[in-house]
Protein backbone atom coordinates (compact mmCIF):
# COMPACT_ATOMS: atom_id res chain seq x y z
CA UNK A 1 0.00 0.00 0.00
CA UNK A 2 1.04 3.62 -0.62
CA UNK A 3 1.25 6.43 1.67
CA UNK A 4 -1.29 7.85 -0.22
CA UNK A 5 -3.74 5.42 -0.28
CA UNK A 6 -3.17 5.06 3.18
CA UNK A 7 -4.15 8.59 3.80
CA UNK A 8 -7.40 8.11 1.62
CA UNK A 9 -8.48 5.39 3.73
CA UNK A 10 -8.00 7.40 6.99
CA UNK A 11 -9.40 10.70 5.67
CA UNK A 12 -12.56 8.17 5.14
CA UNK A 13 -12.87 7.63 8.82
CA UNK A 14 -13.81 3.92 10.45
CA UNK A 15 -17.15 1.98 8.21
CA UNK A 16 -17.94 -1.33 7.70
CA UNK A 17 -14.66 -2.51 6.30
CA UNK A 18 -12.04 -0.14 8.24
CA UNK A 19 -11.02 -0.85 11.88
CA UNK A 20 -8.67 1.97 14.00
CA UNK A 21 -6.92 0.93 16.97
CA UNK A 22 -4.05 1.02 19.25
CA UNK A 23 -1.38 -1.45 19.22
CA UNK A 24 -1.66 -1.11 23.06
CA UNK A 25 -4.89 -2.91 23.58
CA UNK A 26 -5.37 -6.22 24.90
CA UNK A 27 -4.91 -9.64 22.33
CA UNK A 28 -8.38 -9.73 22.25
CA UNK A 29 -10.00 -6.54 21.92
CA UNK A 30 -8.07 -6.85 18.13
CA UNK A 31 -8.95 -10.70 17.32
CA UNK A 32 -12.86 -9.02 18.26
CA UNK A 33 -12.54 -6.96 15.69
CA UNK A 34 -10.45 -9.61 13.34
CA UNK A 35 -13.61 -12.18 13.84
CA UNK A 36 -16.33 -9.27 12.86
CA UNK A 37 -14.47 -8.22 9.43
CA UNK A 38 -13.79 -12.12 8.47
CA UNK A 39 -17.63 -13.07 9.43
CA UNK A 40 -18.98 -10.54 6.84
CA UNK A 41 -16.99 -8.68 4.05
CA UNK A 42 -13.46 -8.85 5.12
CA UNK A 43 -11.76 -5.74 5.58
CA UNK A 44 -8.79 -3.30 6.97
CA UNK A 45 -7.57 -2.82 10.76
CA UNK A 46 -5.37 -0.24 10.92
CA UNK A 47 -2.94 -0.47 14.13
CA UNK A 48 -1.52 2.75 15.04
CA UNK A 49 -4.67 4.84 14.02
CA UNK A 50 -6.70 6.63 17.01
CA UNK A 51 -10.49 6.43 16.59
CA UNK A 52 -10.79 10.00 15.49
CA UNK A 53 -8.58 9.29 13.07
CA UNK A 54 -5.36 10.97 14.28
CA UNK A 55 -2.07 8.68 14.21
CA UNK A 56 -0.61 7.83 17.07
CA UNK A 57 1.85 5.39 15.46
CA UNK A 58 2.83 1.73 16.58
CA UNK A 59 3.82 1.99 20.05
CA UNK A 60 5.26 -2.20 20.27
CA UNK A 61 8.34 -3.10 18.68
CA UNK A 62 7.57 -6.18 17.66
CA UNK A 63 3.88 -5.48 16.65
CA UNK A 64 3.93 -8.22 13.45
CA UNK A 65 4.34 -11.05 15.67
CA UNK A 66 2.14 -9.97 18.88
CA UNK A 67 -0.31 -9.85 15.74
CA UNK A 68 0.55 -13.30 14.66
CA UNK A 69 0.46 -14.54 17.73
CA UNK A 70 -3.45 -13.18 18.27
CA UNK A 71 -4.45 -14.79 15.02
CA UNK A 72 -2.91 -17.77 16.32
CA UNK A 73 -4.13 -17.72 20.03
CA UNK A 74 -7.36 -16.22 19.87
CA UNK A 75 -8.81 -16.71 16.10
CA UNK A 76 -10.95 -19.63 15.52
CA UNK A 77 -10.69 -20.94 12.69
CA UNK A 78 -7.60 -19.88 11.77
CA UNK A 79 -6.81 -17.11 9.61
CA UNK A 80 -3.79 -16.30 7.33
CA UNK A 81 -3.53 -12.40 7.22
CA UNK A 82 -1.48 -9.87 5.01
CA UNK A 83 0.54 -7.82 7.50
CA UNK A 84 2.41 -4.76 6.64
CA UNK A 85 4.15 -1.52 7.70
CA UNK A 86 4.22 2.35 6.56
CA UNK A 87 6.20 4.79 7.84
CA UNK A 88 3.66 7.88 8.39
CA UNK A 89 6.57 10.00 9.37
CA UNK A 90 10.26 9.66 10.55
CA UNK A 91 9.52 8.54 13.69
CA UNK A 92 5.65 7.27 13.26
CA UNK A 93 4.66 3.61 11.75
CA UNK A 94 1.34 2.43 11.21
CA UNK A 95 0.75 -1.64 11.19
CA UNK A 96 -2.21 -2.65 8.27
CA UNK A 97 -3.96 -5.98 8.76
CA UNK A 98 -6.08 -7.09 5.82
CA UNK A 99 -8.36 -9.78 5.77
CA UNK A 100 -10.44 -11.23 2.81
CA UNK A 101 -13.68 -12.36 3.93
CA UNK A 102 -14.06 -15.32 5.56
CA UNK A 103 -14.81 -19.02 3.52
CA UNK A 104 -14.54 -21.19 6.97
CA UNK A 105 -17.52 -18.95 8.59
CA UNK A 106 -18.31 -18.17 11.31
CA UNK A 107 -15.49 -17.12 13.05
CA UNK A 108 -14.93 -17.10 17.07
CA UNK A 109 -13.04 -15.21 19.88
CA UNK A 110 -11.54 -17.65 22.16
CA UNK A 111 -10.91 -16.07 25.80
CA UNK A 112 -11.22 -17.25 28.75
CA UNK A 113 -12.91 -20.60 27.99
CA UNK A 114 -15.87 -18.70 25.71
CA UNK A 115 -16.22 -18.74 22.07
CA UNK A 116 -17.86 -15.49 20.82
CA UNK A 117 -19.01 -14.90 17.67
CA UNK A 118 -18.79 -10.93 16.34
CA UNK A 119 -19.79 -9.68 13.17
CA UNK A 120 -19.53 -5.99 11.80
CA UNK A 121 -22.30 -3.80 11.93
CA UNK A 122 -21.36 -0.21 10.12
CA UNK A 123 -18.04 1.03 12.28
CA UNK A 124 -19.14 -1.03 15.00
CA UNK A 125 -18.18 -5.13 16.20
CA UNK A 126 -21.34 -6.47 17.90
CA UNK A 127 -22.09 -9.88 18.88
CA UNK A 128 -24.01 -11.84 16.47
CA UNK A 129 -27.49 -12.75 17.30
CA UNK A 130 -28.84 -15.86 17.15
CA UNK A 131 -30.51 -15.40 13.91
CA UNK A 132 -27.30 -14.10 12.55
CA UNK A 133 -25.40 -16.72 13.98
CA UNK A 134 -27.13 -19.48 12.12
CA UNK A 135 -26.97 -17.36 8.59
CA UNK A 136 -23.14 -17.67 9.36
CA UNK A 137 -22.97 -21.69 10.16
CA UNK A 138 -25.13 -21.70 7.04
CA UNK A 139 -23.41 -19.68 4.94
CA UNK A 140 -19.72 -22.03 6.29
CA UNK A 141 -21.22 -25.66 5.12
CA UNK A 142 -21.51 -26.14 9.02
CA UNK A 143 -25.49 -26.11 9.05
CA UNK A 144 -28.00 -26.91 7.19
CA UNK A 145 -31.04 -24.78 8.14
CA UNK A 146 -33.59 -27.19 6.33
CA UNK A 147 -32.68 -29.58 9.23
CA UNK A 148 -33.84 -27.55 12.09
CA UNK A 149 -37.35 -28.25 13.75
CA UNK A 150 -40.20 -26.18 13.42
CA UNK A 151 -41.18 -25.11 17.05
CA UNK A 152 -44.93 -25.75 17.60
CA UNK A 153 -45.37 -28.64 15.00
CA UNK A 154 -45.90 -32.37 14.85
CA UNK A 155 -46.38 -35.14 12.45
CA UNK A 156 -49.59 -33.68 12.09
CA UNK A 157 -48.46 -30.75 10.17
CA UNK A 158 -47.19 -33.15 7.50
CA UNK A 159 -49.29 -35.14 4.80
CA UNK A 160 -48.85 -38.43 4.74
CA UNK A 161 -50.78 -38.87 1.91
CA UNK A 162 -48.00 -37.12 -0.23
CA UNK A 163 -45.27 -38.92 2.06
CA UNK A 164 -46.64 -42.18 1.53
CA UNK A 165 -46.91 -41.67 -2.71
CA UNK A 166 -43.06 -40.33 -2.96
CA UNK A 167 -41.95 -43.74 -0.54
CA UNK A 168 -43.98 -46.05 -2.54
CA UNK A 169 -43.81 -44.57 -6.29
CA UNK A 170 -41.24 -41.94 -6.37
CA UNK A 171 -38.31 -43.63 -4.50
CA UNK A 172 -39.93 -46.79 -4.57
CA UNK A 173 -38.92 -47.50 -0.89
CA UNK A 174 -40.19 -51.43 -0.13
CA UNK A 175 -40.47 -50.94 3.81
CA UNK A 176 -42.91 -47.63 3.65
CA UNK A 177 -44.38 -47.47 7.70
CA UNK A 178 -47.62 -48.87 8.78
CA UNK A 179 -48.05 -46.43 11.67
CA UNK A 180 -47.57 -43.21 13.25
CA UNK A 181 -44.36 -44.46 15.78
CA UNK A 182 -42.80 -45.99 12.33
CA UNK A 183 -43.52 -42.79 10.22
CA UNK A 184 -41.61 -40.58 13.17
CA UNK A 185 -39.08 -42.54 12.74
CA UNK A 186 -38.64 -42.48 9.21
CA UNK A 187 -38.88 -39.16 8.80
CA UNK A 188 -36.60 -38.41 11.78
CA UNK A 189 -34.24 -40.72 9.54
CA UNK A 190 -34.97 -38.86 6.12
CA UNK A 191 -34.25 -35.35 8.26
CA UNK A 192 -38.28 -34.37 7.04
CA UNK A 193 -39.19 -34.55 11.21
CA UNK A 194 -36.60 -33.47 13.99
CA UNK A 195 -35.60 -33.48 17.82
CA UNK A 196 -35.87 -29.71 18.95
CA UNK A 197 -33.55 -30.38 22.14
CA UNK A 198 -36.30 -30.39 24.61
CA UNK A 199 -37.81 -34.15 24.00
CA UNK A 200 -40.25 -33.35 21.39
CA UNK A 201 -40.29 -34.41 17.72
CA UNK A 202 -41.08 -31.65 15.33
CA UNK A 203 -41.90 -31.28 11.85
CA UNK A 204 -38.28 -29.68 9.89
CA UNK A 205 -37.98 -27.00 7.63
CA UNK A 206 -37.23 -29.52 5.05
CA UNK A 207 -40.55 -31.65 5.68
CA UNK A 208 -42.76 -28.67 5.92
CA UNK A 209 -41.76 -27.35 2.61
CA UNK A 210 -41.80 -30.48 0.81
CA UNK A 211 -44.67 -32.11 2.37
CA UNK A 212 -46.37 -29.56 4.85
CA UNK A 213 -49.69 -28.98 5.08
CA UNK A 214 -50.42 -25.02 4.85
CA UNK A 215 -46.03 -24.69 5.51
CA UNK A 216 -46.49 -21.03 5.65
CA UNK A 217 -48.99 -21.23 8.85
CA UNK A 218 -45.95 -22.68 10.47
CA UNK A 219 -43.03 -21.07 8.18
CA UNK A 220 -43.79 -17.13 7.24
CA UNK A 221 -41.28 -17.38 4.49
CA UNK A 222 -42.33 -20.80 2.93
CA UNK A 223 -44.29 -20.40 -0.85
CA UNK A 224 -43.87 -17.96 -3.19
CA UNK A 225 -45.13 -14.29 -3.84
CA UNK A 226 -46.11 -13.23 -7.12
CA UNK A 227 -46.33 -9.68 -7.99
CA UNK A 228 -47.64 -8.32 -11.64
CA UNK A 229 -47.16 -4.39 -12.79
CA UNK A 230 -48.38 -2.69 -16.38
CA UNK A 231 -45.36 -0.53 -16.09
CA UNK A 232 -41.55 -1.30 -15.61
CA UNK A 233 -41.56 -0.23 -11.65
CA UNK A 234 -43.12 -1.25 -8.81
CA UNK A 235 -46.74 0.42 -8.25
CA UNK A 236 -49.54 0.12 -5.41
CA UNK A 237 -51.87 -0.10 -8.70
CA UNK A 238 -50.23 -4.20 -9.24
CA UNK A 239 -52.26 -6.71 -11.78
CA UNK A 240 -51.46 -9.06 -9.24
CA UNK A 241 -50.11 -9.31 -5.68
CA UNK A 242 -50.72 -13.27 -3.92
CA UNK A 243 -49.06 -15.55 -2.28
CA UNK A 244 -48.82 -18.91 -2.80
CA UNK A 245 -48.81 -21.53 -0.50
CA UNK A 246 -48.88 -25.30 -0.36
CA UNK A 247 -46.02 -28.09 -0.35
CA UNK A 248 -43.27 -28.45 -3.15
CA UNK A 249 -44.82 -31.29 -4.93
CA UNK A 250 -48.48 -32.15 -5.80
CA UNK A 251 -50.11 -35.35 -4.04
CA UNK A 252 -50.96 -38.31 -6.22
CA UNK A 253 -52.30 -41.41 -5.98
CA UNK A 254 -52.21 -44.25 -8.03
CA UNK A 255 -55.39 -45.30 -10.04
CA UNK A 256 -57.47 -48.46 -10.70
CA UNK A 257 -55.25 -48.77 -14.03
CA UNK A 258 -52.32 -48.46 -12.44
CA UNK A 259 -51.69 -45.50 -13.49
CA UNK A 260 -51.13 -41.86 -11.78
CA UNK A 261 -53.69 -39.84 -10.69
CA UNK A 262 -53.25 -36.32 -9.68
CA UNK A 263 -55.26 -35.04 -6.82
CA UNK A 264 -54.44 -31.62 -5.60
CA UNK A 265 -51.12 -28.86 -7.36
CA UNK A 266 -48.18 -28.40 -5.25
CA UNK A 267 -46.31 -24.80 -5.13
CA UNK A 268 -44.58 -25.52 -8.66
CA UNK A 269 -48.04 -26.42 -10.30
CA UNK A 270 -49.17 -23.56 -8.58
CA UNK A 271 -46.90 -21.16 -9.69
CA UNK A 272 -47.08 -22.46 -13.71
CA UNK A 273 -51.05 -21.80 -13.47
CA UNK A 274 -50.35 -18.53 -11.96
CA UNK A 275 -48.09 -17.15 -13.50
CA UNK A 276 -48.65 -18.14 -17.37
CA UNK A 277 -51.39 -15.66 -18.20
CA UNK A 278 -49.07 -12.84 -17.79
CA UNK A 279 -45.64 -14.22 -19.69
CA UNK A 280 -48.25 -15.57 -22.65
CA UNK A 281 -50.09 -13.59 -25.47
CA UNK A 282 -52.06 -15.44 -27.50
CA UNK A 283 -52.17 -14.65 -31.37
CA UNK A 284 -55.40 -12.52 -32.53
CA UNK A 285 -55.70 -14.52 -35.68
CA UNK A 286 -56.92 -18.12 -35.43
CA UNK A 287 -54.24 -20.18 -37.65
CA UNK A 288 -55.54 -23.77 -39.93
CA UNK A 289 -55.53 -25.79 -37.37
CA UNK A 290 -58.35 -24.09 -35.68
CA UNK A 291 -55.69 -22.64 -32.71
CA UNK A 292 -54.47 -19.42 -31.36
CA UNK A 293 -51.17 -19.48 -31.65
CA UNK A 294 -49.49 -18.67 -27.87
CA UNK A 295 -46.32 -16.53 -28.11
CA UNK A 296 -44.12 -16.59 -24.61
CA UNK A 297 -42.12 -13.32 -23.47
CA UNK A 298 -39.97 -15.72 -22.08
CA UNK A 299 -39.00 -19.75 -21.97
CA UNK A 300 -40.74 -21.18 -19.99
CA UNK A 301 -37.50 -23.76 -19.21
CA UNK A 302 -35.68 -20.41 -18.09
CA UNK A 303 -38.52 -19.18 -15.68
CA UNK A 304 -39.13 -22.69 -14.36
CA UNK A 305 -35.68 -23.62 -13.42
CA UNK A 306 -34.90 -19.65 -11.91
CA UNK A 307 -37.70 -20.70 -9.69
CA UNK A 308 -36.97 -23.90 -8.81
CA UNK A 309 -33.58 -22.96 -8.19
CA UNK A 310 -34.91 -20.48 -5.78
CA UNK A 311 -36.83 -22.61 -3.62
CA UNK A 312 -34.25 -24.96 -3.65
CA UNK A 313 -30.88 -22.81 -2.39
CA UNK A 314 -32.43 -19.66 -0.76
CA UNK A 315 -31.63 -18.99 3.03
CA UNK A 316 -34.46 -20.42 4.93
CA UNK A 317 -33.40 -18.38 8.18
CA UNK A 318 -34.50 -15.51 6.57
CA UNK A 319 -38.28 -14.79 7.28
CA UNK A 320 -38.82 -12.74 3.56
CA UNK A 321 -40.70 -14.21 0.74
CA UNK A 322 -39.10 -15.31 -2.50
CA UNK A 323 -40.24 -12.94 -4.89
CA UNK A 324 -41.00 -13.14 -8.63
CA UNK A 325 -42.07 -9.92 -9.92
CA UNK A 326 -43.26 -9.14 -13.74
CA UNK A 327 -43.28 -6.11 -15.16
CA UNK A 328 -43.44 -4.98 -18.79
CA UNK A 329 -39.83 -5.35 -20.00
CA UNK A 330 -38.59 -7.85 -17.44
CA UNK A 331 -39.04 -10.69 -15.16
CA UNK A 332 -37.59 -10.60 -11.70
CA UNK A 333 -36.95 -13.48 -9.30
CA UNK A 334 -35.71 -12.74 -6.13
CA UNK A 335 -33.88 -15.56 -3.63
CA UNK A 336 -33.48 -14.86 0.08
CA UNK A 337 -29.93 -14.93 1.16
CA UNK A 338 -26.23 -14.57 0.17
CA UNK A 339 -24.97 -17.29 -2.14
CA UNK A 340 -22.94 -19.99 -0.03
CA UNK A 341 -19.75 -21.63 0.47
CA UNK A 342 -18.18 -19.01 -1.44
CA UNK A 343 -19.83 -19.28 -4.35
CA UNK A 344 -20.09 -16.35 -6.40
CA UNK A 345 -22.44 -15.57 -9.73
CA UNK A 346 -19.30 -16.51 -11.57
CA UNK A 347 -19.11 -19.86 -10.64
CA UNK A 348 -22.47 -20.27 -11.10
CA UNK A 349 -22.38 -19.16 -14.36
CA UNK A 350 -19.98 -21.69 -14.64
CA UNK A 351 -21.68 -24.56 -13.36
CA UNK A 352 -19.94 -25.14 -9.96
CA UNK A 353 -22.41 -26.90 -7.97
CA UNK A 354 -23.42 -26.31 -3.93
CA UNK A 355 -26.45 -27.15 -2.66
CA UNK A 356 -27.77 -25.32 0.54
CA UNK A 357 -30.74 -27.53 1.30
CA UNK A 358 -29.56 -31.13 -0.18
CA UNK A 359 -32.76 -32.45 1.00
CA UNK A 360 -34.87 -30.10 -0.71
CA UNK A 361 -32.93 -30.81 -3.91
CA UNK A 362 -33.18 -34.18 -4.05
CA UNK A 363 -37.01 -34.21 -3.01
CA UNK A 364 -37.29 -31.89 -6.42
CA UNK A 365 -34.81 -34.47 -7.75
CA UNK A 366 -36.72 -37.33 -7.09
CA UNK A 367 -39.74 -35.68 -8.71
CA UNK A 368 -37.91 -34.64 -12.13
CA UNK A 369 -37.76 -30.76 -11.30
CA UNK A 370 -33.88 -30.85 -10.99
CA UNK A 371 -31.41 -33.06 -12.77
CA UNK A 372 -28.87 -34.88 -11.02
CA UNK A 373 -26.02 -32.34 -13.27
CA UNK A 374 -27.69 -29.76 -11.16
CA UNK A 375 -26.10 -27.08 -13.97
CA UNK A 376 -29.51 -25.51 -14.98
CA UNK A 377 -28.03 -21.92 -15.12
CA UNK A 378 -25.18 -23.30 -17.63
CA UNK A 379 -26.93 -25.08 -19.74
CA UNK A 380 -30.75 -24.02 -19.30
CA UNK A 381 -31.28 -20.24 -18.43
CA UNK A 382 -29.17 -18.78 -20.54
CA UNK A 383 -28.92 -20.65 -23.61
CA UNK A 384 -32.68 -20.68 -23.46
CA UNK A 385 -32.58 -17.30 -23.29
CA UNK A 386 -30.05 -16.70 -26.00
CA UNK A 387 -31.75 -18.25 -28.54
CA UNK A 388 -35.70 -16.53 -27.13
CA UNK A 389 -35.12 -13.55 -27.94
CA UNK A 390 -30.78 -13.11 -27.74
CA UNK A 391 -30.58 -11.80 -24.37
CA UNK A 392 -28.59 -12.93 -20.99
CA UNK A 393 -29.80 -13.31 -17.62
CA UNK A 394 -28.35 -10.09 -15.47
CA UNK A 395 -27.28 -11.50 -11.69
CA UNK A 396 -27.31 -9.11 -9.08
CA UNK A 397 -26.17 -10.23 -5.39
CA UNK A 398 -26.11 -8.59 -2.35
CA UNK A 399 -25.76 -9.85 1.43
CA UNK A 400 -29.59 -9.85 1.30
CA UNK A 401 -30.67 -11.59 -1.90
CA UNK A 402 -29.62 -12.88 -5.04
CA UNK A 403 -32.19 -11.02 -8.15
CA UNK A 404 -32.31 -12.53 -11.21
CA UNK A 405 -33.38 -11.08 -14.64
CA UNK A 406 -34.69 -11.94 -17.41
CA UNK A 407 -35.73 -9.33 -20.16
CA UNK A 408 -38.32 -9.25 -23.16
CA UNK A 409 -36.99 -8.40 -26.36
CA UNK A 410 -37.69 -4.57 -27.17
CA UNK A 411 -39.99 -5.51 -30.20
CA UNK A 412 -42.01 -7.41 -27.91
CA UNK A 413 -42.29 -5.27 -25.14
CA UNK A 414 -42.55 -1.86 -27.62
CA UNK A 415 -45.46 -3.83 -29.10
CA UNK A 416 -47.20 -4.31 -26.05
CA UNK A 417 -45.81 -1.72 -23.69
Amino acid sequence: MLKRDLEEIIANGENSGIEFKRDDIRPEQLAKEIVALANVQGGRILLGVEDNGRVSGLQRADTQEWVLNVFRDKVHPQIIPFYEELHWSETQRVGIVSLAAGISKPYVLRHQGREDIYIRMGNRSEIASREQQLRLFATGGLLHAETLPVAGTSIDRLDLDRLDYYLRHIIQDPDVPEDSDQWQQRLLGLGLMAEDGCGHQTASIAGLLGFGIQPRQAIRQAGLRVMVFTGTEKSYDARLDVVLDAPLVARRKRSASGGSQHIDDGLIDKLAATLRPFITEDSATIGADMRRTTHWHYPWEAVRELAINALAHRDWTRSVDIELSCYADRLEIISPGALQNAMTIEKIIAGQRSPRNPIIMDILRDYGYVEARGMGVRTKVIPAMRAHNGTVPEFELTEDALKVILYRSRSSYNKTG
